[in-house]
């Protein structure tokens, strides 16, 4: 029996594709460390131009990415890992990113959120209960909003206003029975 290693399975031709993309966000890291914070904020007007022009998130993937990851850097001291940007990838592409405890399901969201946020249509991020909406609103809510996003949770207690409110952020998170 013999196997040819042009037979690869669908997740192994999605993976490189994926590690191509993380080549392509690790070379922009040091471009993006000499922006100041005031030309690193400026990269959400300049990504929101380019994606209208482009009408592809693939056209700006690795740029916003590259800037988040920055942005994370400077406003709370962590960068993502590649195989989190690799996790953001698939939840941009509307997959799932399967992930364990503890390996930075939050911070990978950021990626993904911010990114599709550039369109200006608002994005809902849906955790499992109200405590880990608050809590994972509050958590990136400094780096989303470095970049000139707006993040808000909805909860029950909510009233309608409150909630209005937080469905016009940018960035939204809350269960999914909200």
């Amino acid at each position: 029996f013999m196997t040819f290693s042009f037979f690869t399975s669908r997740n192994e031709r999605i993976l490189r594709v994926y590690r191509k993309r993380v080549i392509e966000i690790n070379a922009l890291e040091q471009k993006m460390r000499k922006l100041s914070d005031i030309q690193l904020r400026e990269q959400t007007l300049f990504l929101r131009k380019k994606l209208k022009t482009s009408n592809s998130v693939a056209s700006i993937l690795s740029e916003a990415f590259a800037t988040v990851r920055e942005a994370s850097r400077r406003v709370s001291g962590m960068r993502h890992y590649d195989v989190q940007l690799m996790g953001g990838m698939s939840l941009v592409e509307g997959k799932i990113s399967e992930m364990r405890t503890g390996e930075g399901k939050t911070l990978v969201a950021t990626l993904a959120a911010y990114t599709l946020a550039l369109w200006g249509q608002g994005v809902h991020v849906v955790t499992v209960n109200p405590y880990l909406a608050e809590r994972d609103s509050q958590l990136v809510a400094p780096l989303l909003e470095f970049l000139g996003l707006s993040v808000k949770h909805i909860a029950p207690e909510h009233n309608q206003d409150q909630k209005r409110d937080a469905y016009n952020a940018d960035i939204t998170y809350g269960t999914n029975s909200e």
